[in-house]
């Protein structure tokens, strides 16, 4: 603790991980320093070990079946509540992107404005997304068929490494948006952002679990988790080509859905992509009955 001009010390935070909708410390009790973007020390943030990552495997597990049961209005609200809550913890947004991202404080309200509009925007995707990946599909007999998308599973995602809170939250969002589950490896230099969104989803009626942060060496967690078996899909964004490259490799021993990293402008409209690539189509066929000159007979 440092002394303040008015005689008081400074009560400095604790970071800690976010698993199962509690907040441990890593498992091996290991911390690294965190620095703004001037080198200044900011904080100890947890540095994650492999148990931790299958900790919250575990847990993302456990939570996805509610999770995805969950009506898609339901998902929607709740993820409304995070904008609500960020809206309301908005100062101190800005005060930690601006000092990861070595930001002004008018750019880093920006971004952090930017971040909880893009919560709004997939809040309100939650119950359309169906119709736009679904449907009735014309076939060539007396049959109904009808598709319709349904969540992956568990999803690693590798935050953005640059784009620490708005990035984040870009690949965050449309994955519990569609009914996965996430364990996600926040930026290694600039995870204090993440993981005080932690402390937003844990007072936001996201279920335990749903959502699960880890912070430390990216490679070092992302390796067991692209070979993990209980993980069903992992998004390379925060990944470095040549990382990109062995964790796809370790991903396809189970046949993981894999998005690869690409250049993105994360103020642009995201579109639908995200949400669709962690997406399965499940097709129904159920028969109409006879089918007379006078229509269909059911």
């Amino acid at each position: 603790m440092s002394e303040r001009t008015d005689g008081r010390l400074s009560v400095f935070k604790t970071y800690k991980l976010y698993v199962g909708g509690k907040f441990p410390r890593s498992e091996s009790g290991r911390v690294y320093e965190v620095n703004d973007a001037k080198g200044n020390w900011l904080a100890n943030a947890p540095l994650s070990s492999r148990k931790d990552a299958r900790d919250a495997v575990v847990a993302a597990r456990k939570a996805f079946g509610g999770w995805a049961g969950a009506t898609a209005y339901l998902r929607g609200q709740i993820l409304y509540r995070v904008a609500e809550m960020l809206e309301g913890r908005r100062e101190q947004f800005v005060r930690e992107v601006a000092d990861a991202e070595g930001l002004s404080k008018a750019k880093a309200a920006a971004v952090v404005d930017a971040a909880i509009d893009r919560w709004v925007w997939y809040a309100g995707w939650t119950d359309k997304i169906a119709q736009v990946t679904g449907g009735g599909n014309p076939v060539a007999g007396p049959f109904f068929n009808l598709s319709s998308p349904e969540p992956t599973g568990v999803v690693t995602v590798l935050a953005p490494q640059d784009s620490s809170f708005l990035g984040l939250v870009s690949v965050l969002a449309p994955v519990i948006a569609t009914g996965n589950t996430a364990v996600v490896i926040a930026s290694e230099d600039r995870p204090l952002p993440a993981l005080s969104l932690a402390e937003v989803l844990a007072t936001s009626d996201v279920p335990g679990g749903v959502v699960n942060i880890l912070s430390g060496r990216t490679a070092e967690i992302a390796t067991p988790l692209a070979a993990h078996q209980d993980v069903n899909a992992i998004d390379l964004a925060g990944a470095e080509e040549q990382l990109a490259k062995e964790l796809e490799v370790a991903a396809a021993d189970n046949l993981k859905r894999v998005l690869r990293p690409q250049s993105v402008d994360w103020t642009a409209d995201p579109g639908t992509s995200r949400m669709t690539a962690f997406l399965e189509t499940k097709t129904v066929w159920h028969p109409t009955g006879s089918l007379g000159s006078g229509g269909s007979s059911y």
